[in-house]
């Protein structure tokens, strides 16, 4: 196959320049300047001028249950993903401790809308994957808050000697099936319960080619001090760092990143890798629960519901709960009732007050509640995305949940292009790639992909910068991007003018 008329941005940061890219088999083989290839040669496209550049590898997706799902996720390879890095914020679908099924569909499961189906090692879940086949490319972390419930369960106990050794064990046995490294949810249960030395123990485990993904403990007023805690897990336990999604979150702290941002810079600076990544919108998305105390689920999903119920536990969040309700819109319910509406809103239609609001739709809900939470700035969001070692996540809810999604599972990788290249110009073109490609595939050892070069892995976008975006909205996010021409994956074009081929050709893939 031969790509002609092509505007090459090879992901590696370098200017667009134009060329033809011969492709045989599953790879790339020649990338040559115009003219090489005769006109009239077979098995010819013709990308028309526009840009042909590496498959976007998504830093930070839960599309964990992909696979498994009978419907083909088409939310990311639409937007030219071909690659998404699983598992992060402490949360993957194993490991599973054996007879704990029920335990874990409350926790993990409850998360991605599944239920377990068999597996319960790593080594199980990675072979239901490969069964299953994958739309993208997926590379999985392992979740420390999926191991902690795997030995501990999903409580705030402190782990004995043994609790860690066997939590360890658990991840020796991840890595060793193809794990690429270890995430924590230091802000979700049960990996919030866990001290600084518990998780420096465990990435200690770590071999160096694998990373340590953390949803720091504080994305809020007490973000500095959660950017020096994962700088700390790093130099102890010796692991490569990545901060997910970094923000600062609340109006009062607007404008944090700039600090945080130094003291990473200053901590690479001193020969620790870590680099970032982040989404390009000014609203994150999480379980409505995230509202509430972190005390409410530190003895399980079943005492929540109780203590939800209970007069002298209300009175206790009513006391410590974050007064601004009107960030908080419901983004996916159970039985699909309150989606698309904010709390306020709600409120007045139950003839309730915020909070009983909220406690209301969580015991309705049994707790499978989302929401998509208005609480960043967009010059924080520029700040961020100027960072050389930012690289581009789309932090999407798991898909099949329904509902009203954040658009950001539809939409991230070419809001990046259209809003923040093309309009405000805060990077450029080839840096807005080097980001979505090269950058990540370095920092988490994605195998063949990443740049657009000879002996890569064809796995090839083909877009219109001129027109490349996303137009969905919060209120209606599930659109289509518009600008993407062609997806290649290993050689075969899987999806043309936003029109689906049918065949899942994703790999899951191991560390490089």
């Amino acid at each position: 196959m031969k790509i002609i008329n092509a505007l090459i941005v090879d992901g590696t940061g370098a200017q667009p320049r134009s060329g033809e890219v011969i492709v045989e088999g599953e790879s790339i083989t020649a990338v040559e300047p115009p003219g090489t290839v005769p006109p009239d040669a077979a098995d010819v496209i013709d990308a028309g001028g526009r840009v042909v550049c590496p498959g976007f590898i998504d830093a930070h997706s839960h599309a964990d249950n992909a696979p498994v799902l009978a419907e083909d996720d088409l939310s990311k390879i639409s937007q030219g993903v071909t690659t998404e890095i699983v598992g992060n914020c402490g949360s993957s679908l194993a490991p599973i401790r054996a007879g704990d099924d029920a335990s874990f569909a409350q926790g993990p499961g409850r998360l991605f809308g599944i239920e377990p189906g068999g597996w319960h090692s790593s080594a199980e879940w990675f072979a239901a994957i490969d069964a299953a086949g994958s739309v993208t490319n997926v590379c999985p972390l392992v979740g420390h808050g999926t191991l902690r419930q795997a030995v501990i369960g999903p409580t705030a106990a402190v782990p004995t000697e043994d609790d860690l050794a066997a939590m360890g064990d658990l991840l020796d046995e991840a890595l060793a099936a193809g794990a690429f490294g270890l995430s924590t949810g230091l802000i979700y249960p049960p990996g919030r319960y866990a001290d600084t030395a518990e998780v420096i123990a465990l990435a200690r485990r770590l071999p160096a080619d694998r990373v340590y993904a953390s949803h720091i403990r504080n994305e809020s007023a007490g973000l500095l001090d959660a950017i020096d805690e994962a700088v700390r897990i790093g130099r102890e336990a010796g692991c490569r760092v990545q901060v997910s999604h970094l923000k600062a979150a609340g109006r009062a702290n607007w404008g944090l990143v700039e600090p945080a941002l130094e003291r990473l810079d200053a901590a690479r600076a001193s020969g620790l890798p870590v680099t970032q990544d982040q989404y390009p919108y000014i609203a994150s998305s999480t379980g409505l629960t995230s509202s509430l105390s972190g005390w409410l689920l530190d003895a399980g999903p079943a005492e929540a519901l109780r203590r939800l119920r209970d007069p002298d536990a209300l009175e206790r969040l009513r006391a410590e709960a974050d007064p601004n309700y009107d960030r908080i819109m419901i983004s996916s319910t159970r039985s699909h009732a309150y989606e698309g509406r904010r709390i306020p809103e709600l409120a007045d239609e139950l003839g309730l007050d915020p909070l009983q609001t909220v406690v209301r739709i969580l015991l309705e809900e049994e707790l499978h509640v989302t929401t998509v939470l208005f609480t960043m700035s967009e010059d924080d969001v520029a700040t961020v995305l100027r960072s050389p070692y930012t690289a581009i996540g789309s932090d999407g809810l798991p898909p099949g949940l329904g509902g009203t999604p954040h658009p950001r599972l539809y939409g991230t990788f070419p809001r990046v292009l259209g809003e923040y290249v093309r309009r405000r110009k805060i990077i450029d073109l080839a840096e807005a790639v080097r980001r979505m490609t090269s950058l990540p595939a370095a920092i988490f050892g994605v195998p063949g992909r990443g740049t657009l070069a000879r002996g890569a892995v064809a796995d090839l976008v083909c877009l219109d910068p001129d027109v490349v975006d996303h137009e969905g909205s919060y209120s209606d996010p599930d659109v289509p991007p518009v600008g993407i021409g062609w997806v290649m994956q290993r050689g075969r074009v899987v999806i043309k003018d936003g029109v689906w081929g049918g065949s899942r050709h994703g790999l899951r893939l191991t560390p490089a």
